[in-house]
């Protein structure tokens, strides 16, 4: 059978009260779009901002929502109000959050293409396109963790079946068989471009057989269809046969978005699309049946028009965002916590990485621990070694090579109560997942107003060492530290290697582990404690008075060093290891100061341009600039990309003759 002969074909007695209430949900939502776009189309706009309606698709979340469960999550892409309002969250505050609100979902801070309900089963939209694929990756790891059988059904349109992400997703959930249901919204236009232009397969489903997952490719204008295609689809997941790409074609009756003139798309084609339009073809089903009437269908139009024009009125009265709260939730306070130090031992650097990542697999069932050759082969350093062993392969467990699946899948899995300690193999390579990070994980306090938040740890290594070329050696912490919402620690030593994955792994909000590859190898003593320490604490590695070096990571021992040496030269100097650049600690870095009289050197392995150094000066003087006369400097590695060789290394990089250099010549 055709597929247009489908889509007016009788439906069956069965099905009967579904259709009859499916038109009237599908009418409710494209009543509901179009009150929400006409808020944007007079002059000026009720709403601001920029809205991606779904007008067309409706019938692919109502008749996906209709097969799921009740427990089961849905995340959606930036065109989603009718899955948020298909997963059940309430019109009024939708609508509300689209029209940025203070009674919306999200208080306003979400808006039209981003509102969150994690707390429900619609973990959100996102604007990043393709962004929530990774991340169901994570919920799913989620739900198997907690043995539910819990499903995950993620949205997307057909332009961004492209995305790198999306295909990572897909490569990561074949591998570990996740419960989780891609869902192709396929309208034709991949934003203001044909996708036939950039897609040369008949089907998108198609792509689907080369990552081993069952795909299929459905008509998106009838909700029955959807239905029981989703069943079918939650069936094979629910089953352990997951995951499962399907594919809705879906008429596109509007623009991409809201003030989209559309002067780029043929008039046939606008034309086409009304000959698909869900609400005209069930209308017509209903009627041809004898289960409704044409002035009964016209009436149900009306009826759902009208309650929606009420709905928006009431929350266009209603309050804006307070504010003075718009500083609130953008990382939860540290900790009071007070660890009692049980026993101390003295190991290397990557044994107390293990053994912190250890302590916590045994302390909290709802820890993991994941990454590329991070189970079987326990990390290219060693870091997790035995961990897969002794903990198993669903709580260690090894990835595809795929940065993005791995960073998004820890924040799916922190949003559905699961601890999270990842690991990028190089901190070079954390840039092809900054979104995941910057873009999702930094945001989740804020935007769900601290009723929500993504306790992950994300460990990683820098550093030069000899041989390590200019892709496996930046220092990349200043980038990290300007992201509100992340928290960064830098481990200098093998005890700070324990206790910074410990207080990271106690934090609510994610956070950035970064050690040093190049001091894996040194001993040291480590404080085992019963807990985790609160974040944001800096240590004095040395006292002194005549001048103060700030530093961190790989700098640290180079600055104790150099301060044993100008002791040898009458000038006593002071080290702070700042520890956490995120959250600094402001009173350590003061005290530091004025202990020194206002001498400061800052150093780091990090870049001089745009170094953490000038943030820390110009901090230093905010904070205590009217009461010490300053005298900063910094000593860095020069603006340049990192040569192999060892030699040139040593020229560049910052070493104890430099500080040394320095100290002598701020105190004389």
């Amino acid at each position: 059978m055709a597929v247009q002969d489908k889509l007016t074909s009788p439906i069956d007695a069965q099905d009967r009260e579904f259709a009859r209430n499916v038109f009237r949900e599908i009418a409710f939502l494209r009543a509901f779009e179009q009150s929400a776009l006409d808020l944007t189309q007079v002059n000026p706009p009720r709403v601001p901002g920029s809205m991606h309606l779904c007008a067309g698709q409706e019938a692919v979340p109502l008749g996906a929502t209709a097969a799921l469960w009740e427990t089961d999550q849905i995340l959606a892409t930036y065109r989603g109000h009718g899955w948020a309002l298909a997963s059940g969250l309430d019109p009024a505050q939708v609508m509300a959050e689209i029209c940025q609100k203070e009674q919306g979902t999200n208080g306003g801070r979400a808006g039209s293409a981003y509102l969150m309900a994690p707390l429900t089963r619609f973990i959100g939209e996102n604007s990043i396109v393709g962004a929530g694929t990774t991340i169901a990756c994570g919920i799913a790891i989620a739900n198997l963790a907690k043995c539910n059988s819990n499903v995950v059904c993620v949205s997307i349109g057909d332009g961004a079946s492209n995305q790198g992400a999306v295909h990572e997703a897909m490569v990561f959930a074949a591998a570990r068989s996740l419960p989780v249901i891609f869902i192709i919204e396929n309208n034709g236009w991949a934003e203001l471009t044909p996708t036939q232009r950039t897609i040369k397969v008949q089907r998108i489903a198609q792509r689907g057989k080369a990552y081993g997952i069952q795909s299929a490719t459905i008509s998106g204008s009838d909700p029955i269809a959807v239905r029981d295609s989703v069943a079918q689809a939650a069936d094979a997941c629910r089953n352990g046969d997951g995951p499962v790409l399907l594919e809705f074609k879906v008429p596109r009756l509007w623009g991409h978005y809201n003030r989209d003139i559309e002067h780029y798309r043929p008039r046939q084609d606008k034309q086409a699309a009304q000959q698909l339009d869900p609400i005209t073809l069930l209308g017509k089903r209903l009627v041809a049946c004898g289960y409704s009437s044409e002035p009964e269908i016209e009436a149900v139009i009306a009826e759902e028009a009208k309650r929606v024009g009420a709905l928006t009125e009431e929350v266009m009265e209603s309050e804006d965002p307070d504010p003075t709260t718009g500083l609130d939730h953008v990382e939860a306070a540290p900790s009071n916590a007070t660890p009692q130090i049980l026993e101390t031992k003295e190991m290397t650097y990557i044994e107390a990485v293990n053994l912190a990542m250890r302590t916590e697999l045994e302390n909290d069932p709802s820890t993991l621990v994941y990454g590329e050759d991070v189970g079987h082969a326990g990390g290219i350093f060693g870091g997790s070694r035995y961990l897969q062993r002794d903990f198993g392969e669903n709580r260690v467990f090894d990835t595809p090579i795929a940065e993005n699946a791995i960073m998004g899948s820890a924040v799916g899995a922190a949003l559905c109560g699961m601890k999270p300690i990842v690991e990028i193999m190089w901190a070079d390579f954390i840039f092809v997942a900054f979104d995941q990070l910057i873009n999702q994980a930094a945001n989740v306090r804020y935007i769900n107003r601290g009723q929500v938040s993504c306790p992950m740890v994300i460990r990683m290594q820098q550093g030069v060492t000899p041989g390590s070329c200019a892709q496996h050696s930046q220092s990349i912490e200043a980038f990290l530290s300007h992201i509100p919402g992340i928290k960064v620690a830098l481990a200098a030593t093998a005890g700070d290697a324990y206790a910074l994955i410990r207080a990271a792994a106690a934090d609510p909000d994610p956070c950035v582990v970064v050690e040093a590859r190049g001091l894996y190898p040194e001993k040291g003593e480590i404080e085992i404690t019963d807990i985790g320490e609160p974040v944001g604490k800096a240590r004095v590695r040395r006292e002194g008075k005549d001048v103060a070096f700030v530093t961190w990571g790989t700098m640290v021992p180079k600055a104790v060093a150099a301060a044993r040496k100008l002791q040898d030269e009458g000038i006593d100097a002071y080290v702070l290891d700042l520890r956490w650049l995120s959250p600094i600690d402001t009173g350590a870095l003061a005290c530091a100061a004025k202990a020194a009289s206002g001498k400061v050197i800052i150093t780091h392995e990090a870049v001089r341009t745009g170094g953490f150094a000038g943030e820390i000066s110009m901090l230093l003087h905010e904070l205590c600039g009217k009461d010490v006369k300053l005298n900063i400097r910094r000593v860095t590695t020069p603006d340049i990309r990192m040569p192999s060789n060892a030699a040139l290394q040593d020229a560049l990089i910052p070493s104890v003759d430099d500080l040394v250099a320095e100290a002598n010549s701020i105190c004389r």
